[in-house]
């Protein structure tokens, strides 16, 4: 599919999916904290849909384009990632901090996975339209289904600071949990490697291919 475009095309394809994927997955951290009783995000502006007050140079721009642009030079399939600046929580306004903090992670994948099923609607109102624009956003819709599915499973895995970790903190023992929270400080190098030498693609592979499977089957894709 997206082999076959240029480096421009690819990144005009992929570009408006992944930002949504990125911002609304953050937004909805804050969200979920605003229901559980922290203002903090809400406070902060960190509520708004705005890519502007969510982007990360490194994270939302640097790696994405990177990732983009050296796939389509090798003529491969890109592999696509990356994260915006994290919502702010303050744990110690919840009421229940630690099942909190869990509800609040979770609401992040959900949310990629509500948009996974709307990027697949996009693709399917595109088809109605024919050539031109009707490619356009059949071809941005299939792509916004895999980049969610990709980047709401990755979240789940159980690395600090992902979104995962939040739900095994909450289960495991305060002492337990506190030594399993200070892995943070290097879990995205660890996330990074694991990436790079594809570690994660015997386990993620088969549930986004299964989901994106179940998504089109859903919609009639």
């Amino acid at each position: 599919m997206l082999d076959q475009l240029s480096v421009i095309q690819t990144i005009a394809v992929v570009a408006l999916p992944l930002l949504f994927a990125i911002v609304v997955h953050e937004v909805s951290h804050g969200w979920a904290a605003l229901a559980l009783g922290d203002r903090t995000a809400e406070m902060l502006g960190r509520l708004s849909l705005n890519p502007v007050r969510h982007i990360d140079p490194f994270g939302t721009v640097i790696l994405p384009l990177g990732l983009v642009i050296t796939a389509s030079l090798a003529g491969t399939p890109p592999f696509v990632f990356g994260w915006a600046k994290p919502v702010p929580v303050t744990w110690e306004n919840l009421a229940r901090p630690r099942r909190d903090m869990a509800l609040v992670a979770v609401a992040g994948p959900l949310s990629n996975l509500v948009m996974a099923l709307l990027w697949g609607l996009v693709a399917k109102g595109g088809y109605g339209l024919g050539s031109g624009m009707g490619d356009f956003l059949v071809l941005v819709g299939l792509i916004g289904v895999v980049v969610n599915l990709v980047i709401g499973l990755l979240n789940l895995v159980p690395i600090p600071p992902l979104d995962g970790s939040r739900l095994v903190s909450a289960i495991l023992p305060e002492s337990a949990a506190a030594t399993y929270n200070r892995a943070e400080s290097w879990g995205v190098v660890a996330l990074l490697l694991l990436l790079v030498f594809g570690l994660l693609d015997p386990v993620l592979g088969p549930l986004v291919s299964g989901l994106r499977q179940g998504i089109h089957q859903f919609i009639g894709l």
